[in-house]
């Protein structure tokens, strides 16, 4: 069955670079990004988790805790780390789940049932559907799912930018337009009165009836 946004992230126990964690243990009252790549030493995801190691920093001041995902074992893993920081130029301080036995991806439908349950021998086309980004929320259930094709690189200032978004909009009643930043006005929920509007967001701008716009609240 396929995971929606607003499921419950499913729960796990697997092996990583930092030793074993209970996923939802691991995430505890955090925000988490799990992002997943088909095979280790592959050229885009080595930059990718480069790209990641490098915001980091950004990610926990967003009280958010970032963990990768290879189909390929632990050890293999270590060894990947050091090509990640030759490339990119920072540690990889995260830790990077060991999938060896496709578990975790089966877990998140990355993959079907019926593709076994060992990575020797697959190659990275044979595991072209895990690369997901997927961000969970404090109450561990999914606020967002993003898959990539293997020759796109992923734009992790996107993501930053969606997980400021669902901050935002789930601590305030708003939503964000298109191509919305830090800083850039907000449209008020339906779930909003125009009079509760005046006194929650004055000033408030009516484009049409059913789009209403603010200063970011803060």
């Amino acid at each position: 069955m396929a995971l929606r946004i607003n499921d419950i992230a499913p729960d796990f126990t697997a092996e990583t670079t930092q030793g074993t964690i209970r996923f939802h243990e691991w995430i505890g009252d955090n925000w988490a990004v799990l992002f997943s790549h088909p095979k280790d030493f592959t050229p885009v995801c080595t930059t990718e988790l480069g790209a990641v190691a490098a915001l980091e920093d950004q990610f926990a001041a967003r009280g958010a805790k970032v963990i990768g995902l290879s189909a390929d074992k632990v050890t293999d893993h270590s060894k990947w780390a050091e090509d990640i920081k030759e490339v990119g130029g920072h540690e990889v301080k995260y830790p990077i789940i060991g999938d060896h036995d496709l578990n975790v991806v089966k877990l998140y439908d990355m993959l079907p049932a019926e593709e076994g349950d060992s990575c020797e021998g697959r190659t990275a086309a044979n595991n072209a559907p895990v690369r997901t980004v997927f961000v969970i929320g404090p109450d561990k259930r999914i606020k967002l799912t993003l898959a990539y094709p293997m020759t796109t690189g992923r734009n992790f200032d996107e993501i930053l930018r969606v997980l400021d978004s669902i901050q935002l909009t789930t601590k305030h009643k708003v939503a964000t337009p298109a191509n919305w930043k830090q800083g850039d006005d907000v449209i008020i929920t339906g779930a909003v009165s125009n009079d509760d509007a005046a006194k929650i967001f004055p000033g408030f701008k009516t484009v049409k009836p059913y789009l209403r716009t603010t200063s970011q609240p803060q």
